[in-house]
């Protein structure tokens, strides 16, 4: 069976799934590209409010190809350093989309799989998934914003310890360390993501985006521009209809109805 980025609508949430069967959802060059695609399309859509990324088959990827890698070795240096410049492509797009972004993980996530998952902005993983962080193991080192992702939880000292010993990880320790937001039994994560996407995308979605952005700003920004940036979004925010409509909603104690 082909390599292959499927894409599901379930209501406003757009669902991409990644697929390939006989590598357990490693990343491949038609899986990259397609989502980055997809996320490109749904970011101009009024309709998908929010995006779900997960595996098929109950995994949720493999990492990389070590097969392809080791082709790519013997090509030289320019092959592979394409290969990863697209994959950050699709980190980057992740981290700057300005609508959310959740992971639902099932089984496996390994090497790049795991970057995948903490580039997005919420995390739900079944009990039984682990996450695997084994670049060592193989010779390597982390991609797809690993490092970062990781230091901006976690002590410099324990994210050593996990990408040199390559210890697999449970995604109870996840949500023990804040890496996950919520474990769900097998089988459950998507329809739990689908959930917590419907319970963010009844916020405005301006200001789901501008949060975003502040906490994309936060960990390279000093706090009096992070300060000037809140009050700026802060502003933008409240003459935005959508900042009338969630005031009036208030006093009228009903639901707002955001655009």
């Amino acid at each position: 069976m082909p390599s292959e980025l499927r894409t599901e609508r379930q209501d406003s949430t757009l669902v991409l799934i990644m697929s390939d069967p006989d590598t357990r959802n490693a990343l491949s060059e038609e899986i990259t590209a397609g989502a980055v695609e997809a996320l490109n399309v749904a970011e101009s859509s009024e309709e998908i409010r929010s995006v779900v990324i997960t595996g098929a088959n109950g995994i949720f990827c493999a990492g990389g190809n070590l097969h392809k890698l080791r082709e790519n070795a013997r090509l030289g240096p320019e092959v592979q350093t394409a290969r990863i410049e697209r994959f950050h492509r699709w980190i980057e797009a992740i981290r700057t989309f300005p609508k959310p972004v959740i992971a639902a993980v099932e089984g496996a996530a390994a090497g790049a799989g795991v970057s995948i998952a903490l580039a997005c902005d919420l995390v739900v993983a079944a009990r039984d998934a682990r996450f695997s962080m084994a670049y060592s193991r193989v010779g390597l080192s982390p991609d797809g914003g690993l490092t970062w992702h990781l230091m901006q939880a976690l002590p410099r000292q324990l994210v050593a310890q996990l990408l040199w010993t390559a210890e697999p990880v449970t995604s109870e320790q996840l949500h023990a360390w804040g890496l996950v937001n919520r474990v769900t039994d097998t089988g459950l994560s998507l329809s739990e993501a689908l959930k917590l996407a419907q319970q963010v995308t009844r916020r405005a979605p301006n200001v789901l985006a501008s949060t975003k952005e502040l906490l994309n700003h936060w960990p390279t920004q000093p706090l009096p521009q992070q300060l000037d940036a809140e009050r700026d979004a802060f502003v933008d925010n409240l003459l935005h209809p959508n900042g009338a409509e969630g005031i009036d909603a208030f006093f009228e104690k009903r639901e707002p109805r955001y655009r």
